[in-house]
């Protein structure tokens, strides 16, 4: 997998007295560790981690589900599966401060006479919740909880599969082990029928 950066933008301006006080929190770190922050390469290094360690969180200080406020009338009375799928999101770990990234898979049913969103308000969603300190199974669960109070659905599912540095770079060093959780909501639970349209909308559940 590639590691890209989450398409989230910081809500407030991150000053650059915070930085410089993160900043010096984390050289103290790195030299505690034996890592040498006095040479060209890494002098400006404590600065660079803190900076990205602030845009890989910047959904902390953003409300992720105000992307799914902006709402149309849905085009049919009897609307079927709305999904995003094999939606690329990066995240932090919130035990190791590790990236884990992967694919996931946003849907939801409205109910009859309910209201939609754009389908570019789903990845958002999923990538604002992603761009905290997170675990795999609360990002998917914030994810269909946000489609479920913001949009009245019927059934709300986010499909997840990732791979966890802090599985594949320390530790059991399980290389190209990934992780999978299924998150359903309302109807996907109760309608086998459903729930099988919604699983097989998910190539990021399939083995590549």
């Amino acid at each position: 997998m590639t590691l890209t950066m989450p398409n989230t933008a910081l809500e407030d301006p991150w000053h650059e007295n915070a930085l410089a006080e993160a900043a010096g929190h984390a050289r103290a770190m790195f030299e505690a560790l034996g890592i040498d922050c006095e040479t060209t390469s890494t002098a400006r290094t404590p600065h660079r981690f803190v900076k990205a360690l602030a845009e890989l969180t910047s959904g902390l200080r953003q409300d992720p589900a105000r992307h799914l406020r902006v709402q149309f009338p849905a085009e049919s009375a009897s609307q079927g599966i709305i999904a995003a799928v094999d939606v690329p999101f990066v995240a932090v770990c919130e035990h190791h401060v590790l990236p884990f990234l992967g694919r996931a898979t946003v849907a939801y049913r409205p109910s009859p006479g309910g209201r939609i969103v754009g389908l570019s308000k789903l990845a958002r969603v999923l990538q604002g919740y992603a761009a905290r300190p997170q675990v795999q199974e609360r990002l998917g669960e914030q994810v269909v909880e946000a489609l479920t109070t913001e949009l009245s659905s019927d059934a709300a599912a986010c499909l997840i599969r990732s791979e966890h540095a802090c599985l594949t770079l320390r530790g059991a060093e399980a290389h190209g082990a990934v992780m999978v959780t299924t998150h359903l909501t309302g109807e996907f639970t109760t309608d086998p029928c459903l729930r099988a349209q919604v699983l097989a909308l998910a190539p990021a559940h399939a083995r590549r």
